[in-house]
C-alpha cells in the first residue's frame, strides 16, 4: 500500500506548524528584546507546561470524537494566528500568551495526525505509513528552516526593515495555512475512528468498547517506557536553544537566526533517513535496537557541544540530533502502538505520554538555562549528557521488546 499523500502534505506543513517557533523564539528574545537567559527559559517552558497540562485529555477527546480533521484544522490555524501576534504586537504578556495558545493546540496535532492515519491505513500498514510521514514532517522543517535563512538573510532587504527578525514568525503562518489545506484533502468518511483509537486486535477479535484506564497504569511495560522518555526529552529539549543562543552570542538576530535554521536543517536531514531506516527495519530489527541508537548518542551530542564554540563545528554536531529525533519520532508512535493494540486506548496512552514528553521538556528547558545562567553553557551540556546516561542505562536493562513478532518469537522459544 503506497503512503498516502494527503496525510505526507499534512505532516509536510504541519512540521513547522506544530514546532511553534522552537529556538527561533529564544533568539528572537535574546537578540531583539534583551531578555536574559533565565527569563528566556520560562517562557520556553511555558508552552511545554501547558501542553503537559492539555495533553491526556486531548488525547482521551481524540478516543471519542469523530471529528478529527476539524479539530487538526483549528490546532494549525490557532498556532498561526498566536505566533504572528507575537512580533506584530511585541510586549510581554503576547508573548507569553502564545506560549500558552501554541501549548494547547501542540497538545492535538501530534496525537491527532497520528489516530487520522491509524484510522485511514489500519494497524499493518502503521510502520510504513508513520515513517513516511515522519519524512515529509522532516522535509517540511528543512524547507522551513532554508527559508528562515533565506529571509533572515537575504529576502528581507527586499521587503522593508524588521522582516529580517520577525520573517519566521510569519513564514510559521504561512505554514499554518498550507497544514489547513491539506488536511482538508484527507478523506474523512474512510477513518475507522475504532481503529484509530487502537480499538481492534491482531486477531480482529478486540472489543470495540475500549478497556478501563486503569489497564495502562497496570503495564509494566508501558511504565519503564515512560520513565525512559521523560529522561529522553529531559536530555534533549534544551540543547537546541542552548546551542543556538551559544552561536548568537556576539551576533546579531539575523545571523543568530541563521545559525539556528543551518542547525536544525543538519538535523533534520538526517532525521528524514533515520526515518525512512525506521520505516524499513522497526518490523525486523524490533524496536529496542534502534531505540537504543537514539538514547545512546544524546550523551555524545551533550559532551561534544562543550568542546567548542566554532559556528560549523556545532552544526555538524547537532546533525546528531537527527539519528535521535529521526528515530524517537517513528519509534514512539510504533511502541505506543504495540503497547496498546486491542485496548482501545491508543490515543489516551499517546497523550499521557506525551504529557511526559511535555514534562521532561519544561524540566529541561528551565534547568538547563538556570544552568547556562549560573555556571555557563557548556556545564549545562554536560548536565544534559549525564541526564542521557541514565536514561540510556534505564532502557538497555529494564525495557522490553515489544515488537508483536519479536514478541511471538519469543513465546514460541527456539
Amino acid at each position: 500500500m503506497a503512503p498516502r499523500k494527503s496525510l505526507l502534505c499534512t505532516n509536510f506543513f504541519a512540521a513547522d506548524a506544530s514546532g511553534g517557533l522552537g529556538p527561533y523564539l529564544g533568539i528572537y528574545l535574546l537578540s531583539v528584546l534583551g531578555w536574559h537567559a533565565g527569563s528566556i527559559g520560562i517562557a520556553l517552558a511555558l508552552g511545554t507546561i501547558v501542553q503537559v497540562i492539555v495533553q491526556t485529555p486531548a488525547g482521551a477527546l481524540i478516543d471519542r470524537v469523530h471529528w478529527k480533521r476539524l479539530l487538526l484544522g483549528l490546532c494549525g490555524g490557532a498556532i498561526g494566528v498566536a505566533t504572528v501576534a507575537v512580533p506584530i504586537i511585541g510586549t510581554e504578556a503576547v508573548v507569553y500568551a502564545s506560549q500558552v495558545v501554541v501549548g494547547i493546540a501542540a497538545a492535538f496535532i501530534g496525537p491527532c495526525i497520528a489516530a487520522i492515519t491509524l484510522g485511514l491505513v489500519g494497524p499493518d500498514n502503521f510502520t510504513r505509513q508513520a515513517s513516511a510521514n515522519a519524512m515529509a514532517n522532516h522535509t517540511g522543517n528543512v524547507v522551513s528552516a532554508a527559508l528562515a535563512a533565506a529571509i533572515a538573510l537575504y529576502i528581507a532587504d527586499y521587503f522593508g526593515e524588521g522582516l529580517d527578525k520577525a520573517g519566521v514568525f510569519y513564514l510559521v503562518g504561512i505554514m499554518a495555512v498550507g497544514m489547513i489545506i491539506s488536511i482538508a484533502s484527507i478523506p474523512g468518511r474512510e477513518i475507522d475512528h475504532d481503529v484509530a483509537r487502537g480499538g481492534i486486535a491482531d486477531e480482529g477479535t478486540g472489543e470495540k468498547k475500549p478497556s478501563g484506564f486503569r489497564t495502562l497504569l497496570e503495564d509494566r511495560s508501558l511504565l519503564i517506557f515512560a520513565l525512559c522518555i521523560v529522561l529522553f526529552h529531559f536530555a534533549n529539549a534544551a540543547m537546541l536553544p542552548l546551542v543556538s543562543q551559544k552561536l548568537a552570542q556576539g551576533s546579531d538576530a539575523e545571523h543568530g537566526i541563521a545559525f539556528a535554521s543551518a542547525c536544525i536543517i543538519a538535523a533534520q536531514f538526517v532525521m528524514g533517513i533515520m526515518a525512512w531506516l525506521c520505516g524499513k527495519t522497526a518490523d525486523t530489527w524490533g524496536r529496542k535496537p534502534l531505540f537504543i541508537i537514539a538514547f545512546a548518542v544524546m550523551p555524545i551530542r551533550g559532551l561534544l557541544f562543550s568542546m567548542g564554540d566554532d559556528p560549523v563545528f556545532l552544526v555538524a554536531v547537532q546533525a546528531l540530533d537527527g539519528v535521535a529525533n529521526g528515530v524517537f519520532g517513528v519509534m514512539f508512535l510504533l511502541i505506543v502502538a504495540d503497547l496498546t493494540r486491542g485496548t482501545g486506548r491508543f490515543n489516551v496512552a499517546q497523550g499521557a505520554l506525551t504529557t511526559l514528553v511535555g514534562i521532561g521538556a519544561s524540566l529541561s528547558n528551565l534547568i538547563a538555562e538556570e544552568i547556562a545562567d549560573l555556571f555557563g553553557y557548556d556545564e549545562s551540556f554536560l548536565f544534559l549528557a549525564c541526564v542521557a546516561i541514565i536514561g540510556l542505562v534505564i532502557f538497555v536493562f529494564f525495557m522490553p521488546e515489544t515488537a508483536p513478532h519479536k514478541q511471538k518469537d519469543a513465546v514460541a522459544g527456539p
